[in-house]
């Protein structure tokens, strides 16, 4: 009894999919293109060309990240348009703290079996990621994996490079008592915590199409789903111009646990959260699954998506800076002289970080 000669695709792997998909992206990519990139698509790998961008004594900084389960609520409403922004800027606004310019990003998607309309909306929406970020999109990776994931599902993950010149790389190192803590406003909840939403969710039997108090026009999908914002544009200015000392990127590990990661020894950040209002997607989220204070402060960004430290006499200028540039800002704490950690306060208690961090912190 003759067999019949198997094939790839009797694997469940399509290259000729693939390759689509690889014609239908590189539009996107080439949308992205920047000095020292052309962001064209299909060799081994993409080059930069850092004398092209302008750089004379550069230190390179590299991130990576991944969106987490949030693209669950992604895949499980069909909106796939906010997730390649959340896959850059968790990248990007990681370089940007050490006071990097994102120069290229490098995008890793894979699921069971390739859906060539999803995947599309996936790149095309880490393309506006990279526009927004001033990154090129120059290469990536797609790969179709049968019996790896459940139908429908897929997972992303970002690699971001960027450029600091060497004497301008931000470490914080100038950061001292008086100094003035500043909190620029989140989209949302961002890319961070969502085992705890999902969690809430399934407990709470909430619908995804539900309206809440507060959510003004939008579904609690369409607020959980908000872009991650991105910050490169509005900060990268002030962090060449030296005007900022330190920046914290708020991802897990909440305020708490992230500001002490830009502070040197002896430096403790006081913040109070009545500086600012929590927004309401925070409120259902805290009420649904009656978490007390201390523990929203340390998973979730409550509403300040980055942190900067800044000098007293020029809070007034930087302030106006970030306005300028279309950031919501607040003044919500200070440096005091102490432990290197973080205190949050408000109206329902303190909460304290003292060294409980770490540089290779995974949340």
């Amino acid at each position: 009894m003759s067999q019949k000669p198997l094939t790839y695709a009797d694997a469940g792997v399509s290259i000729d999919a693939g390759n689509a998909l690889v014609k239908a992206i590189g539009p996107l990519a080439r949308s992205t293109a920047r000095p020292g990139a052309d962001a064209e698509l299909g060799g081994f790998g993409g080059f930069f060309d850092l004398k092209a961008a302008g750089y004379r004594d550069p230190l390179l900084v590299a991130a990576n990240d991944g969106v987490g389960t949030k693209l669950k609520l992604a895949i499980e409403t069909g909106r796939h348009d906010g997730v390649g922004i959340d896959l850059v800027a968790m990248c990007a606004n990681d370089l940007i703290v050490q006071g990097a310019e994102p120069l290229f990003f490098l995008d890793y998607y894979a699921t069971g079996k390739l859906d060539n309309d999803v995947a599309s909306a996936v790149v095309a929406s880490i393309a506006e990621g990279c526009r927004q970020a001033g990154c090129a999109l120059i290469g990536g990776e797609t790969a179709e994996m049968p019996g790896m994931y459940a139908a429908g599902d897929y997972d992303l993950a970002g690699f971001c490079v960027g450029a600091v010149e060497r004497d301008k790389v931000l470490c914080g190192a100038d950061i001292q008592p008086g100094d003035v803590i500043l909190g620029l406003a989140s989209s949302g909840v961002h890319s961070n915590g969502f085992s705890l939403v999902r969690r809430i969710i399934d407990k709470e039997g909430w619908n995804l199409d539900q309206s809440f108090p507060g959510l003004v026009s939008e579904s609690l999908g369409e607020a959980l789903l908000k872009p991650t914002k991105i910050y490169v544009r509005a900060l990268l200015p002030l962090a060449q111009e030296e005007r900022i000392k330190g920046l914290a990127h708020i991802t897990g590990g909440g305020l708490l646990e992230n500001i002490p990661r830009v502070l040197p020894e002896d430096s403790h950040a006081v913040v109070d959260t009545a500086r600012w209002p929590l927004p309401a997607i925070f409120v259902v989220i805290q009420n649904g699954g009656r978490i007390a204070p201390a523990e929203m402060a340390r998973t979730f960004n409550c509403g300040i998506g980055m942190v900067g430290v800044v000098a007293p006499e020029d809070v007034s200028e930087v302030i106006a800076a970030l306005e300028s540039a279309g950031e919501t800002v607040f003044e919500i704490g200070r440096i005091e002289q102490g432990p290197r950690g973080c205190t949050v306060s408000g109206p329902a208690g303190m909460w304290n970080s003292s060294d409980a961090w770490s540089a290779t912190h995974h949340a």
